[in-house]
């Protein structure tokens, strides 16, 4: 890391040519990998990187340069040509740091860099078995497992001086099963904030069969029906809808260049009065949380949606310029190769009051979207469409036949106003989000909840 002198020469240097704002983010990282293919190891991986970037802002300007190479001499040269792009009045500002503030993400009780290979491979070993012995039309499995440890400095010419230290472990798991020329596949990714006893602690086999049991449930299924009707999606991975169709638009990203549909909407009601939804990146060992976010700003428990009402958005220091409105801790990027901005922790729909069998035997007919996989969507309009990789139809208020090949296809704001249950058992899923910062980890989530209507697109 950087001597505390060395920082605030760069940071004045920054600014010795032009711009009001000054900040440095210097991060070493270091990742491994390993993953199996039917029992057998397919590939393995383990890496270091280290690197500086460094940010200058001039009201709503930006400028962003980054380096492998942080010698000061290099440092202050590359600092003072980024300013003079900015072709401003230089500030001649003196910066003097506060004591530094050290924090910790994400707590290890065992360091993923501690555990042995072998260690790591005996589990997914265990999980291709679990799923292979599942059925027989389960032709192929694959697992793998990754963990990133990273430690982080951030400083600015505010004064602001802190370190955080971050880590997460992740596992995945694929079943694919064959017949007659199909096939169809089972899917979990279950991660944690958390060091390696989070992969000790996890039902590895269980969760092998469950993505066993999905792509043999979908080998026989019969091609979905299309057509408007009420769905039901149910939870966990579910919530990847609310976050591509409706969190991306309430990122100051989207919402401070006026490209999003919620745009000007705080105080109306964009949702049903039964839906309330948050942006946490404050809850303990969850895959998506941060202790500070990557401008060094405390992390928030974010209200976006109280009761139907649009409460706030998720902003960063430059959309907090551009909208005239607070920071919220929201900013966010993959590593030093990128400038930071707003973007999502562990966002979800807050749990409700109806029991998920009462949303089933409610629903005369319909579909029950069990497993939710990817899909697109445009911020500014929200319109979307994603696959519903494990569905079933709902029949007299009973979950049939399965179906597969639907796809849910609509808009945001119209989907947030229809829907009509929201149910009880909330639950959180992982994965890797998008966008102008690069790739991070995010937790999407949502109890069971049913859309009065949506368009499905389907075979039939």
């Amino acid at each position: 890391m950087l001597s505390e002198y060395t920082i605030e020469r760069v940071l004045e240097a920054a600014l010795s040519k032009g711009g009001d704002f000054a900040e440095i983010y210097l991060e070493e990282t270091r990742v491994s990998g390993l993953s199996f293919i039917n029992g057998r190891v397919d590939k393995a991986s383990s890496g270091m990187d280290y690197g500086i970037g460094i940010r200058i802002l001039e009201k709503t300007k930006s400028v962003y340069i980054f380096s492998n190479d942080t010698r000061e001499e290099n440092l202050i040269r590359m600092a003072v040509d980024a300013s003079s792009s900015l072709q401003s009045v230089p500030s001649g500002m003196t910066v003097q740091l506060t004591p530094v503030m050290n924090f910790v993400s994400n707590p290890c009780m065992i360091p993923p860099l501690d555990v042995s290979k072998s260690r790591k491979a005996d589990f997914l070993r265990r999980a291709c078995a679990a799923a292979k012995e599942y059925d027989p039309v389960i032709s192929q499995t694959s697992a793998s497992y990754g963990d990133v440890q990273k430690n982080v400095m951030i400083a600015n010419s505010d004064g602001l001086y802190r370190t955080d230290s971050r880590a997460r472990t992740r596992f995945m798991i694929e079943a694919v099963a064959s017949s007659d020329g199909e096939k169809q596949s089972g899917y979990f990714g279950p991660g944690s904030g958390k060091g390696f006893e989070f992969i000790e602690n996890f039902p590895v086999e269980q969760t092998a069969r469950e993505a066993a049991r999905i792509a043999v449930a979908m080998i026989s299924a019969k091609p979905c029906p299309s057509g408007k009707m009420p769905v039901i999606i149910d939870n966990g991975f579910g919530g990847v809808i609310f976050h591509e169709a409706c969190g991306h638009s309430l990122e100051a990203t989207a919402v401070g260049v006026h490209a999003s549909v919620f745009d000007g909407k705080l105080g109306h009601q964009i949702a049903n009065p039964l839906v309330t939804a948050l942006d946490d990146g404050t809850m303990p060992g969850e895959w998506g949380s941060i202790a500070i976010d990557d401008e060094g700003h405390d992390s928030s428990r974010n209200v976006l949606i109280e009761n139907g009402i649009l409460k706030s958005y998720m902003i960063d220091l430059l959309g907090s310029r551009r909208m005239n409105m607070p920071a919220t801790g929201s900013s966010r990027r993959q590593n030093y190769q990128f400038a930071p901005t707003s973007r999502m922790t562990n966002t979800y729909i807050a749990a409700g009051t109806s029991l998920p069998e009462d949303i089933i035997s409610d629903t005369p007919y319909g579909l029950y979207a069990a497993n939710m996989g990817g899909g697109s969507v445009d911020p500014a309009t929200g319109e979307f469409n994603f696959s519903v990789t494990e569905g079933y139809m709902i029949r007299n208020g009973k979950i049939a036949e399965p179906v597969r090949g639907a796809t849910l296809i609509g808009k945001g704001s119209q989907v947030l106003m229809n829907i009509d249950r929201v149910g009880t058992n909330l639950a959180l899923a992982q994965g890797m989000c998008g966008s102008i910062s690069g790739s991070i980890p995010t937790n999407v989530g949502q109890p069971m909840i049913r859309v009065s209507e949506i368009t499905v697109g389907g075979r039939e």
